[in-house]
């Protein structure tokens, strides 16, 4: 029998579990890198090849798989647990010919910007590896971003299909890539791109409401969900948010100090995350799938949001970016992810519930997608959705390194 797992029988498993190195802990009494551990072992036992991540059935270069792979690699930094490495490796290996073609169904043409997200754990396999391969990949992303369809003020199309139009979810999928191919490849213009792309994703989806950003945007205001005055979807999607704030911390890490507009994205960072800190529940601390609608009949607490928020908040607060409240907020908001959404299995395994398994705007005979509280709350739930498994892993981590500088 499944049940939520308990803060003092989760301290006794992974304290024998985990890399055995003595750690600071959190108020709780587990150190945070042992939930980060646990979860990247559990997720690794039920899906050993990470091809197969998110229930894929056939090798497919996909977002969500990057997601988990860099987890594991950002795990095997902290940890030099060689097993994490090796697992975002293989998934590199399987998708990359040796001449260094992308495989699994991606093509330039598409001009997606999901099918940027996974080139961003090729940077450090290049430097360990020194495998040309894995540059030719690096090298063929950023000339799909080089040659993206934008918008009349330089914003990407989410893809070719969806012409027109800026999600938040491509925020993150594209532009800490962008940014980290301009630093290390000494391509200031990609840099300068990434940044672009936030500058204008936060003009123009920012609701004065309530401080946060619509999930989407149509130039033409053409789209059957688009605002008709404002070109924007019509409510506040919570993984939308989460995808955009960690969007933000991971663009800066790119980004040089005298660059003259690091203190933009630092103010944009600010701005979105107090809205975001206001919208966490009270009681659970941890978000609701539709934000600017909290207790609303059939909303939920939702896990993928909230461990994306935990991130970037904890990032944020590690980088001097924001204040003690918001790693208070993150915290609460770990605790509250324990506490709601973390199960302990049978098999010893643990596991991630009331994850959002997808949603989106639009697309080809998708009417329901319309960006209403209705759409959003209709989307099937699941458990172990790498949406979530990712950012509690980098969370895990984030909080980890505030505890090790006491």
């Amino acid at each position: 029998m499944r049940h939520k797992a308990t803060y003092y029988f989760l301290a006794l498993f992974v304290c024998v579990t985990s890399y055995g190195q003595s750690k600071p802990t959190d108020k709780e009494g587990v150190a945070p890198i042992d939930w980060a551990i646990k979860m990247a072992d559990s997720d690794q036992k039920r899906v050993p090849n990470p091809v197969f991540l998110d229930g894929v059935k056939y090798p497919k270069w996909n977002y969500t798989n990057g997601l988990v792979a860099l987890a594991n690699q950002k795990l095997y930094d902290y940890t030099k647990n060689q097993k994490y490495w090796d697992y975002g490796l293989s998934y590199a290996e399987q998708l990359i010919d040796k001449e260094g073609n992308i495989q699994g169904g991606y093509e330039i043409e598409k001009y997606s910007l999901d099918l940027v997200n996974s080139g961003k754990i090729l940077f450090e396999i290049y430097q360990k590896t020194n495998e040309p391969r894995y540059k030719k990949a690096m090298d063929v992303l950023h000339k799909q971003l080089e040659g993206h369809p934008r918008n009349s003020d330089g914003g990407y199309w989410h893809k070719k299909s969806y012409p027109w139009q800026m999600w938040l979810d491509g925020v993150y999928m594209a532009d800490p890539f962008s940014a980290q191919y301009g630093q290390v490849f000494n391509d200031p213009k990609a840099i300068d791109d990434a940044i672009l792309q936030a500058e204008l994703i936060q003009k123009h989806t920012f609701d004065a409401k309530t401080g946060l950003n619509f999930h989407g945007y149509d130039e033409k205001r053409a789209q059957f969900w688009a605002d008709k005055t404002t070109g924007t979807s019509s409510h506040i999607w919570g993984r939308a948010q989460g995808w955009y704030c960690m969007a933000l911390v991971d663009i800066l890490d790119f980004v040089p100090e005298n660059h003259p507009k690091r203190k933009v994205v630092i103010q944009i960072i600010q701005k979105v995350f107090e809205a975001v800190l206001k919208a966490q529940d009270s009681k659970t601390g941890v978000w609701w799938q539709v934000m600017d609608q909290p207790g609303r009949k059939g909303n939920y607490l939702e896990s993928t949001c909230s461990t994306m928020f935990v991130y970037s908040f904890t990032k944020a607060y590690n980088k001097g970016f924001v204040g003690k409240q918001f790693l208070k907020s993150a915290q609460k908001g770990f605790n509250g992810i324990q506490k709601e959404f973390i199960q302990e299995n049978p098999d010893g395994t643990i596991s991630i519930t009331k994850c959002c398994a997808v949603a989106g705007l639009g697309g080809k005979n998708r009417q329901d997608r319309n960006g209403s509280f209705e759409y959003y709350i209709s989307e099937p739930i699941r458990e172990n959705d790498s949406k979530a498994v990712g950012p509690y892993i980098l969370a895990g981590i984030e909080l980890q390194k505030v505890l090790d500088k006491k």
